[in-house]
């Protein structure tokens, strides 16, 4: 299947939801996309509230359908909350924490930054956007590449960060100290009804 790479604000105008987490996708047109978003009324079926709420996580992290299966069945296997250690797994993700960190102001970008082979670990280069970073993880970017105009844009915009992430302004290097907890993560998601979906 391939990438979707179309208009990211229309895909959260249909599932009703700030995928880039900033609500600016729906603050000027707070409904569906089409001639007709408007006008989509109706109570939506129990399936329909828990694709809706799959797919409201799948556009936020960039993340296809294979992968996000794959994921979810690999939370099923650790000990804990299904749900809450799927969505730390989802954050663990590089082109997550390269967006968390600020090198890129859009998942999209951060994947990109990845793709392209500027960012490595632990002084290694990743070229992965899905690699699982662990905690105590250092993440960075090339020495060649840390004065990458787009990234020092990016960086320049943030105000703040996710607590589970420490990052060096002078060597402009991140480490991943922790897990997140699930009050740290996007209230607006209802991961219980994604359990609800694959477990039917």
């Amino acid at each position: 299947m391939s990438r979707y790479t179309g208009p990211s604000y229309k895909k959260a105008r249909r599932v009703g939801f700030s995928i880039s987490e900033t609500g600016k996708e729906l603050a000027r047109r707070p409904y569906g996309p089409g001639q007709h978003g408007q006008d989509r009324k109706g109570k939506a079926s129990d399936y329909g509230m828990q694709l809706k709420e799959k797919q409201k996580v799948r556009f936020m992290y960039g993340v296809n359908e294979r992968q996000f299966k794959k994921t979810f069945n690999e939370a099923s296997k650790m000990s804990g909350i299904h749900g809450t250690n799927f969505l730390r797994l989802l954050e663990s993700r590089l082109d997550n924490l390269v967006y968390r960190i600020g090198f890129s102001t859009t998942r999209r970008g951060a994947r990109q930054l990845v793709n392209h082979g500027h960012v490595t670990v632990n002084g290694r280069k990743v070229d992965i956007p899905s690699y699982r970073v662990k905690p105590g993880d250092v993440i960075s970017l090339k020495e060649d590449d840390k004065n990458l105009k787009v990234v020092n844009e990016s960086l320049a915009k943030i105000t703040k960060r996710v607590e589970f992430i420490t990052f060096d302004e002078g060597k402009k290097e991140a480490t991943y100290v922790r897990l997140p907890e699930r009050n740290e993560l996007n209230a607006d998601i209802n991961e219980s009804l994604i359990v609800e979906f694959y477990n039917k």
